[in-house]
């Protein structure tokens, strides 16, 4: 869902993650508008599990969003050790069952969005 580089936010002196959104994505949007909208409700989120948007942008006919960036593997690298445990504790749920926390985390993205 877009490349995603390591950069460096010179004016606040901290490392960022800049996602450059692809085309398709971009042209998905219905109108700047609602776009925009949705983007400034993003920066509310505050969760554990979420890493945190500083900023969005668009230049030339390319969005991006500006992110926390945070050091570990990547999620393909981690998939390769195997399926997720429920009720792993790196998850941090409550929850036991994989799909309860699934729910949650669309609930999130979509209230978000």
């Amino acid at each position: 869902m877009g490349d995603v580089y390591r950069a460096k936010d010179t004016r606040l002196d901290r490392i960022v993650a800049i996602k450059v959104l692809p085309d398709h994505a971009a042209s998905q949007v219905e109108s700047r508008d609602d776009s925009n909208a949705r983007h400034e409700r993003l920066p509310g989120l505050n969760h554990p599990h979420i890493c945190i948007l500083y900023d969005v942008g668009h230049q030339d006919d390319t969005e991006f969003l500006v992110m926390e960036y945070i050091e570990g593997e990547t999620l393909a690298h981690r998939l390769l050790k195997g399926a997720f445990a429920a009720g792993n504790r790196s998850c941090n749920t409550q929850s036991k069952s994989p799909m309860r926390w699934i729910r949650r985390i669309a609930w999130v993205s979509h209230t978000a969005i």
